[in-house]
């Protein structure tokens, strides 16, 4: 969601609330005879209610898109639509974008930490990383930036450095590959660019596109159903996963 959309959603929601308010009397709500016409919105209270919205577009939002098109958001857990969430059965925290995009990159850390490689061990300074502030992001061409955006996440910040490759076995990569399979492609593994960065995972894809909400939803059926999902290791050597692993590379 860009600026504009986020500020015109609260001031048509502010402006709605106190017209509504100002109107009840032209619609016959009170069994007294009308004496006097409506009144009309007073200018402090409009000014006030637009106030607010722009504090809150100063406040968090940036009117900069992250190389995958979603805006930059300058804070986290503060109202806007980056929230720290759980990571269930891995005892972390992760700041994502709520919602759809939420849903399919937890569900890329989860199925990491259960079938590459175990996150949060004792003693680890940072497992994994998401929301970055956009004063760090020097160049919003790069994936990376999509921290900024809340759509991306690092693993092991600093282990996996931009520009290097190797980080994981044969083994691992294929997991990983088959992890990003199962989002269609809505999420790409940063180790299968041209200049790879083995840490991070990212959305591909803009806001709006159907296919966030279509993987999103295949996800939280699989969630809901015993026996699906992460946690459940499937056999990624078998031909038919293999073949999709490799159609979204």
């Amino acid at each position: 969601m860009n600026s504009n959309e986020i500020t015109r959603r609260h001031a048509l929601t502010a402006v709605a609330g106190l017209t509504a308010a100002a109107s009840l009397g032209s619609i016959g709500v009170s069994t007294t005879p009308a004496v006097a016409a409506p009144q009309p919105l007073k200018n402090d209270e409009l000014k006030e209610a637009l106030r607010r919205v722009e504090a809150r577009r100063r406040r968090l939002l940036t009117d900069r898109p992250s190389a995958n098109r979603w805006e930059m958001q300058k804070a986290i857990d503060d109202g806007g639509d980056i929230v720290t969430r759980h990571i269930p059965g891995t005892g972390l925290n992760v700041s994502v974008r709520t919602g759809d995009t939420a849903t399919v990159l937890i569900h890329v850390i989860r199925r990491f930490h259960y079938e590459v490689d175990v996150l949060g061990l004792h003693g680890e300074p940072k497992p994994i990383e998401g929301w970055v502030a956009p004063s760090v992001v020097h160049d919003s061409r790069l994936p990376e930036s999509n921290q900024a955006s809340g759509t991306a996440v690092v693993i092991r910040p600093g282990s996996y450095p931009p520009g290097v490759r190797s980080g994981f076995t044969t083994g691992q990569k294929m997991i990983i590959r088959d992890i990003t399979a199962d989002t269609e492609g809505v999420v790409r593994w940063g180790g299968d660019d041209r200049r790879p960065y083995e840490g991070l995972f990212y959305l591909t894809v803009p806001p709006g596109d159907a296919r966030l909400k279509r993987v999103s939803a295949k996800i939280r059926a699989w969630e809901e159903t015993p026996g699906s999902g992460a946690g459940v290791t499937p056999d990624v050597t078998e031909p038919a996963r293999r073949r999709l692993a490799a159609r979204y590379r």
